[in-house]
């Protein structure tokens, strides 16, 4: 008899998260916001976007400090979900009402081979294509990207050309040109459709 454990099914894949914030010290919140998620349980962070200064959307108060970052992890999607939830928390997250002015937002994007629509998580996110602070940090991570059901990226963000926004060059540190082609194109093949 065999005491090795059960073989069971593990979701390995990569994921977007979607960071923002416009209160306190943005840039900073979000940049440590980029470190927490490397140090979600079962996850690893594999890049992430330059800084992009936007004006708020469907929102008020100051500029957002926005950004994406590409985890891989083997977290469901709502554990990553959970996760994100805690980083959110420990910057001192409120919500006292609908798009609220926030010290930090983390917004699980895509998750690679999964689409779902529950009560707490809708994945893709329902308006990731509409939202240029979300769609120009994603087309500097793959200029190419292509999305099943959407098309090129660059065409729904030239539809986003009234949401002002703007690259804050050297906000932080970047990886080397040829780790961010390989990203790249994982990007593309991994969420290909």
């Amino acid at each position: 008899m065999s005491t090795e454990p059960a073989v069971s099914a593990v979701f390995q894949g990569l994921a977007l998260v979607g960071l923002g914030a416009n209160l306190g010290d943005a840039q900073a919140s979000v940049w440590q916001a980029i470190a927490a998620c490397a140090q979600c349980p079962d996850t690893r962070c594999l890049g992430w976007s330059s800084a992009w200064r936007t004006a708020p959307v469907d929102a008020q108060g100051p500029d957002f400090v926005n950004a994406v970052a590409v985890l891989e992890t083997t977290l469901a999607p709502l554990q990553l979900l959970d996760a994100l939830q805690a980083i959110e928390q420990q910057h001192g997250r409120e919500r006292p009402y609908r798009n609220a002015p926030r010290t930090l937002d983390l917004d699980l994007l895509a998750l690679q081979g999964c689409e779902m629509a529950e009560p707490r998580l809708t994945l893709p996110h329902p308006r990731m294509f509409g939202r240029a602070f979300v769609l120009a940090p994603l087309l500097e991570l793959c200029p190419t990207w292509v999305w099943p059901k959407v098309g090129p990226l660059e065409q729904a963000l030239l539809a986003c050309q009234d949401q002002a926004l703007h690259v804050l060059p050297g906000a932080w540190p970047q990886p080397p040109a040829p780790q961010r082609a390989a990203l790249a194109q994982r990007l593309q093949q991994a969420f290909a459709g």
